[in-house]
């Protein structure tokens, strides 16, 4: 059986869990609200204070989708609660985030500045050479920093790009030469 799909999902105070028809689940908490339409083979039961997901049977489908089932819950009620976060790091001479307004500016050696707007729901801070990326919702807040990263991705020589804080890059030697 699924040692994660298996786990009861705890509610903490403040948070309000609602499961309509067709797994529609609704979160509420003191950062907002996340609604997210489940798979529908999934039994989702609230049961005192805390969600408790079951599968019909042992089919490979059904095995894989009770985990994911149940970690999607849980990452809503965290989303709701602490909320989540991704630090990125600008690394190279000349390259530099800034933020206007609702806008994030980014110089990365390109014949022209890159604009990013914040999505709805989604925050980026800038402090120095660090970007944070903070949002209620885990896969909105992966994907844009996974967007932020895209537009100039760490090369292997001189490491120089927009890399996650936590990442490490592997390093390549460069060119000698003759002798």
């Amino acid at each position: 059986m699924s040692r994660i799909g298996r786990m009861p999902i705890a509610i903490p105070a403040g948070v309000t869990v609602d499961i309509a028809e067709n797994n529609k689940v609704t979160v509420k908490g003191p950062k907002g609200t996340l609604e997210r339409v489940l798979p529908s083979e999934m039994e989702i039961k609230l049961e005192g204070a805390e969600v408790i997901v079951s599968r019909p049977n042992d089919l490979k489908k059904m095995k894989s989708l009770h985990g994911l089932t149940r970690t999607l819950i849980n990452n809503m009620v965290v989303g709701v609660t602490t909320g989540f976060e991704k630090k990125l790091e600008v690394n190279g001479v000349g390259y530099r985030a800034a933020k206007q307004g609702k806008k994030l500016n980014l110089t990365l050696g390109y014949s022209h500045p890159v604009e990013m707007e914040d999505p709805e729901g989604i925050e980026t801070t800038v402090e120095q050479n660090i970007i944070t990326v903070k949002g209620i919702d885990k896969e909105k807040v992966g994907q844009f920093a996974a967007e932020i990263r895209d537009k100039r991705r760490p090369e292997p020589y001189k490491g120089k790009g927009i890399k996650y804080v936590d990442e490490t890059i592997r390093r390549k030697v460069g060119k000698t030469g003759k002798k």
